[in-house]
């Protein structure tokens, strides 16, 4: 199975296949498992079956991986090592350290050159109120491509720390552009929590695709009910503060209405959305979970909405 563009047609008569990657904390575990099913598809890397790969915040680290050649087995195994020592963590000083330590540990000082796809990695610029996205190839530039730096000169860690960091829950990242400027990133949750639509405007916009020539698989960390914590619970605490409240509920609205605009704005894109609502007591869980073996439920999920759409999903990248 073959899912790559044919090369040397024209952008208008060959495919773009298009993965976009949600945000949701620990709950990309679910992200993980479809990606799972979405591999084994196609009998092989995702960065080789996709021509422009997109996430925000753990999504941004997922797509990061993947874009580097990472199978989804590894990412999978990161995540089970790493996110619960992370989310664990109740200071927002010590998280964005445990972060930061991970992308070091992982993405060392890489930077977008490094990448075997096109890539897009969502943040925000905070002082700016504006959408920052790194990018891997100056066709992907809406205007300055003759000014263009991949991933603005950042290398991915700093670009994935940046769109990862959910104030309150993280601190703000500073990144260090090639130009020397020092700009202060937010989590890309603020901006599109759900990257599709601005993964689609790439290939249409600026790759120049037809829109009936572009596929997308667009997947994201499922719905559930919020978590019944004991009294004593620090996460419970956390998690009734009004600013916690307010930014979950956020980048929920956020999630439904960039795919309401997709839905409008690009109706003859061919896309799959994987993103299940689930309303059993057993589901409830949050960005923050650090409990493995719900973790491990999540990513389980993930699977079976994958699974539920194999057919459609073999008709769309094929």
């Amino acid at each position: 199975m073959n899912w790559s563009s044919a090369v040397g047609d024209p952008p208008e008569q060959k495919l773009c296949r298009v993965l976009s990657l949600d945000g949701g904390g620990a709950k990309g575990f679910y992200t993980l498992g479809a990606l799972k099913e979405i591999e084994a598809l196609g009998g092989g890397k995702l960065c080789e079956r996709f021509d422009l790969i997109y996430g925000t915040s753990t999504g941004g680290v997922i797509a990061a991986l993947l874009g580097l050649g990472y199978s989804v087995d590894k990412i999978e195994e990161i995540y089970r090592e790493h996110v619960v020592k992370v989310m664990k963590r109740w200071l927002p000083s010590r998280k964005t350290t445990a972060l930061e330590a991970l992308a070091a540990e992982v993405f060392q000082d890489k930077k977008f050159n490094a990448f075997k796809t096109r890539m897009g990695i969502v943040g925000t610029q905070w002082d700016a109120e504006r959408p920052m996205i790194f990018k891997t190839s100056a066709d992907q530039a809406y205007e300055g491509k003759g000014t263009f730096l991949p991933g603005f000169g950042c290398t991915i860690g700093d670009a994935v720390v940046g769109s990862c960091s959910a104030y309150p829950f993280f601190k703000r990242k500073f990144v260090l552009t090639g130009r020397r400027e020092r700009v202060e990133v937010g989590d890309g949750g603020y901006v599109a929590n759900n990257p599709t639509l601005y993964a689609i405007t790439d290939a249409t916009e600026s790759l120049g695709f037809a829109r009936q020539n572009v596929r997308v698989v667009s997947i994201g960390v499922g719905e559930y009910p919020s978590p019944k914590l004991r009294a004593w619970s620090i996460r419970k605490w956390l998690s009734k503060l009004p600013s916690m409240t307010l930014l979950q509920k956020s980048l929920e609205i956020n999630t439904q209405s960039m795919d309401q605009l997709r839905k409008v704005m690009f109706r003859e894109v061919p896309t799959i959305r994987i993103n299940n609502k689930y309303t059993q007591p057993e589901m409830a869980t949050d960005m923050l979970e650090a409990d493995l073996e719900k973790l491990g439920l999540l990513w389980q999920r993930g699977r079976d909405s994958a699974r539920e759409l194999e057919a459609d999903l073999r008709k769309l990248l094929t």
